[in-house]
């Protein structure tokens, strides 16, 4: 089972072809565990999954299923550089009950490294 938060979606992102076999969407929840400090969480969809977003709107209250994944990258210079990203597999819409038709397993993890 993967990580779980609720919020309101505070920023929608188009869709990027990032290589020619990777694409993702971002988009930025606000959670406002404690409404004094709210935390805007990047997340990303992958692949096919991009497309879903659209049904989704600014301020829309949104639950949000996700795994965690890490990369490590080496650049040109050899500099070793590690990269977070929080991928969506599931995002349900909290203000009118619907749901992004996701399947119930993660995106694969055989991606190419989004840089």
């Amino acid at each position: 089972m993967g990580l779980e938060a609720t919020g309101k979606i505070y920023a929608l992102f188009d869709a990027k072809q990032v290589t020619q076999r990777f694409r993702k969407r971002e988009f930025v929840v606000e959670i406002a565990d404690n409404p004094e400090y709210p935390q805007h969480v990047l997340f990303q969809l992958t692949g096919d999954r991009c497309d879903t977003l659209d049904q989704f709107e600014k301020g829309d209250e949104v639950r949000v299923e996700f795994s965690l994944r890490g990369r490590e990258w080496t650049s040109p210079k050899n500099e070793i550089k590690y990269f977070n990203s929080l991928d969506v597999w599931t995002l349900q819409k909290l203000t009118g009950g619907s749901q992004a038709p996701f399947d119930d397993a993660p995106p694969p993890d055989d991606q190419e490294p989004p840089f």
